[in-house]
């Protein structure tokens, strides 16, 4: 099956672009893909942003693109596995722009393996990236967090087989479903502290990371396009508009949600193997 031409609309924000004026961001996992795309929705809106991830060379290219943009941009590499590393990195911010009104926990780290070939050192790898840092980055942010209470939001970066499952990705399904739950967990914990805190579970997303570990063929991409009522991968920028949503006070109800963003999918009756 050939995938048929994108229908996806155009890149234009939907949103004003003083949304998120006055607002500062941290996104992690922000140098590449989604997290790149978020990053840059963000500054768009107005907010300064601090991206974070282990590779310093994905992170200056995108504070470079936030400074052309006219706002404060701050890169620092952290493992988010490393809870003293995501410490110091919560110093920083401190010292920087003072508090934090946006937390994305989008970190991750993904391979295709089956579970009777997955090494402990690869699930502990996957686990410890997705779900043992989105709970270091979130508990390390909430003193800044509460400076900003009233508006202040975190959304972890899910994914949609968190709610079911898929094959060949156990390790990534089990820590991103362990997110989902500690979502609503600090969703009603925070709730008192003026922190809204949601999910968004993209399905497939056309980037280079994602189609060089999760549908490196063109066999694997046109079956799973197959499965998608939309008959398309999302963009990037269509998460990123969805992490602005929920981070303006336009989503200032919403806590403890779970956005699906993947066309149809979780819905379809076409599955996988069929």
């Amino acid at each position: 099956m050939s995938a048929p031409p994108s229908t996806a609309p155009a890149k234009r924000s939907p949103y004003r672009p003083d949304l998120l004026a006055g607002y500062t961001a941290l996104v992690t996992g922000g140098g590449t893909g989604m997290g790149r795309a978020m990053a840059l929705a963000f500054a768009d809106h107005g907010a300064d942003v601090v991206v974070a991830s282990r590779k310093k060379e994905h992170l200056d290219p995108v504070a470079e693109e936030i400074r052309k943009r006219g706002r404060r941009a701050l890169a620092v590499p952290v493992d988010v596995r490393d809870f003293a590393r995501v410490e110091a990195l919560r110093d920083e911010i401190e010292r920087e722009f003072g508090a934090l009104d946006i937390l994305v926990n989008n970190a991750a780290g993904n391979f295709l393996a089956p579970v009777s070939d997955l090494s402990p050192n690869g699930w502990n790898a996957v686990v410890n990236i997705v779900l043992t840092g989105t709970f270091h980055v979130s508990k390390a942010m909430l003193p800044l967090l509460e400076k900003r209470a009233g508006r202040a939001s975190v959304t972890n970066i899910i994914a949609t087989y968190a709610y079911a499952a898929a094959p060949l990705v156990a390790h990534s399904g089990a820590a991103k479903a362990g997110v989902l739950n500690l979502t609503r967990s600090l969703a009603l914990e925070w709730a008192h502290r003026g922190i809204r805190v949601n999910a968004i579970a993209p399905g497939p997303v056309d980037t280079e990371g994602a189609s060089s570990h999760l549908f490196p063929t063109p066999e694997i991409k046109d079956r799973i396009l197959s499965t998608v009522p939309l008959s398309r991968f999302a963009e990037a920028d269509e998460i990123a508009h969805a992490a602005v949503y929920l981070a303006s006070d336009a989503a200032s109800y919403v806590t403890g949600d779970c956005l699906i963003i993947d066309g149809g999918l979780s819905w379809s009756t076409r599955f996988l193997g069929e």
